[in-house]
């Protein structure tokens, strides 16, 4: 398989070439960079976090988890595993859902970058480790279900199916993955809504659209790691998400799914 055509300059222009985002483009993300800097980083997860706010990210996940605890047991602890953390918003907004719900969750968050493992480490409520996405040091079915939000545009192909794998060895329930779509309207957008970030935001936002995947390129990969019961739905902010449980019924919860997400085509 060839790697994607790097993406050089990320500049606002390239919408108007012919053939732009037909396919992958590689670009390196600079708050992936060991050295990064420390001030810059922390600005730009909190930059994110409000992002990810205004846009409905995470309570596409919590959407999803509302619908899975239909069929939890009462009393019962549910361990979840988010896979690429960053700053641990994800995991912090599960158990705020969790918290007047009578759930009770037992969040873990797992990043490799040092610097985003402490800051998410930063609050006692979730444990945090520093590890490999791709070679977890847990168990097969040690969690009941693994998350990991805008963590696969950042990998190639193998490395997709490699993290989607082991997403389902360590969860023997189900899963949740969600991540940016692949088209022009997104690329206008994250350059709009990063118009006043600092410039590594703008750096990435550009390069993350540019290398993230289309319906059917993703559906082909989470089929090859062998998670078909993962379902894909498009969210709004031009986001899909892969949710499902093993052995659920296709025809439970029909009308909660209605609310979450829209099942189909993705309408570029």
């Amino acid at each position: 398989m060839t790697d994607p055509p790097l993406l050089h300059p990320p500049s606002v222009w390239n919408v108007f070439k012919p053939g732009f985002l037909d396919s992958r483009m590689q670009g390196p993300e600079w708050m992936d960079e060991p050295g990064a800097d420390a001030e810059q980083l922390r600005k730009s997860l909190r930059y994110l976090r409000r992002i990810n706010w205004f846009l409905g990210y995470t309570r596409s996940t919590l959407g999803h988890l509302q619908r899975f605890s239909q069929h939890w047991p009462g009393g019962e602890t549910i361990r979840i595993l988010d896979i690429a953390t960053g700053s641990g918003d994800v995991p912090r907004a599960m158990l705020a859902w969790a918290k007047p719900r009578g759930f009770n969750l037992h969040v873990v968050g797992v990043d490799l970058h040092a610097m985003t493992a402490r800051a998410a480490g930063a609050n006692d409520a979730v444990q945090i480790v520093r590890a490999n996405a791709m070679q977890l040091p847990f168990a097969d079915g040690s969690f009941d279900y693994a998350t990991t939000s805008l963590f696969l545009h950042h990998l190639d192909e193998a490395d997709v199916v490699t993290v989607l794998s082991e997403m389902g060895r360590v969860a023997k329930r189900g899963v949740i993955v969600g991540d940016l779509l692949r088209h022009r309207r997104a690329y206008w957008w994250v350059n709009l809504l990063t118009l006043l970030a600092n410039p590594m935001v703008r750096h990435d936002g550009r390069i993350s659209v540019a290398q993230a995947f289309k319906k059917d390129e993703i559906i082909a990969l989470r089929d090859q790691a062998g998670i078909a019961f993962a379902e894909y739905y498009r969210h709004a902010g031009h986001r899909f998400v892969l949710a499902g449980e093993r052995g659920e019924c296709r025809h439970e919860g029909t009308e909660a799914r209605r609310h979450e997400g829209t099942k189909g085509e993705e309408g570029d």
